[in-house]
């Protein structure tokens, strides 16, 4: 699973919608971060697996199929694109429904994906799809350990520490960003995949390219509607969404003192005192 995310480095005023959802339109759209690590452990998996293959989850807006084209350039071999009015708004348990409806549909043996989105982090869209589906689930993932059959060990990066797990399969993982950057494009596929499309994205391409990609399946990115992966319409969008969003803020953190400190042992010992009064630590 991965996800198209607003760049959230450059929130201006109209980063939020009237509903209390965010603009996305108004928003540079990136391959989440979390999601390029997950995607790596993906193709890792991959490689150590021969018959092995790799197809990126999303759901959004047409646009979005643009992720699924960037995976294949790095090595995936497909995708599906999960869009449609209906899951507009969708918060984490609107998202997490859809999404596990879409992956009964698709049935895959490994579910993985970025520990958290930065337009929301909460990290909750990952184990609650495992939820959903019944599933074991390891997050906070680093590295992979071993894979074989029915069994994955994956080393786990905590905040004092690693431990190393075993799962049965199927599973979902979700993926640290500590986790080894996800390879780059590779050329040969740039020049094979470029031309992929979403079924709406073909739709309303020219003739000569619906036929171009008609004798090639592998550039068709299959897209499914909320009718395809037979929903709770309640469930979905702002319907199926409780949290709701009051405020977005660009908050810039500007320095109003400035202490200067020596290597002597007494202006440490001073500072710590000074954080420990204040609670800043300690």
């Amino acid at each position: 699973m991965a996800k198209q995310v607003p760049d959230t480095r450059n929130v201006g005023k109209d980063a939020m919608t009237p509903e209390g959802t965010v603009n996305r339109a108004a928003l540079a759209a990136i391959f989440n971060p979390e999601d390029l690590n997950a995607l790596e452990l993906a193709l890792q998996l991959k490689d150590r697996v021969g018959n092995a293959t790799v197809h990126i989850l999303t759901m959004g807006p047409q646009r979005a199929a643009d992720i699924i084209r960037e995976a294949m350039f790095r090595g995936a071999d497909g995708g599906y694109l999960l869009s449609g009015r209906e899951f507009a708004g969708s918060d984490t348990l609107a998202t997490s429904y859809a999404l596990s409806c879409a992956l009964r549909k698709i049935n895959p043996d490994i579910i993985v994906a970025g520990r958290q989105a930065i337009d929301g982090d909460t990290a909750q869209v990952g184990p609650q799809v495992a939820e959903k589906l019944d599933l074991p689930q390891i997050t906070y993932a680093e590295e992979l350990v071993d894979v074989k059959e029915g069994e994955i060990t994956i080393k786990r990066r905590l905040e004092r520490g690693t431990e190393v797990v075993v799962s049965p399969l199927p599973a979902v993982i979700t993926v640290n960003g500590s986790a080894k950057e996800c390879r780059p494009r590779n050329a040969k596929r740039v020049m094979k995949y470029k031309y992929a499309l979403a079924t709406s994205e073909l739709a309303e391409a020219a003739e000569e390219r619906k036929a171009f990609i008609a004798e090639r399946d592998y550039l068709h990115i299959i897209e499914f509607s909320a009718a395809d992966v037979n929903p709770d319409a309640e469930q979905l969008g702002l319907a199926g969404s409780p949290t709701k969003v009051k405020k977005i803020e660009n908050v810039v953190f500007q320095a109003k003192e400035a202490k200067t400190l020596t290597a002597e042992d007494k202006d440490i010992e001073a500072l710590m005192q000074e954080l420990i009064a204040s609670h800043t630590i300690g």
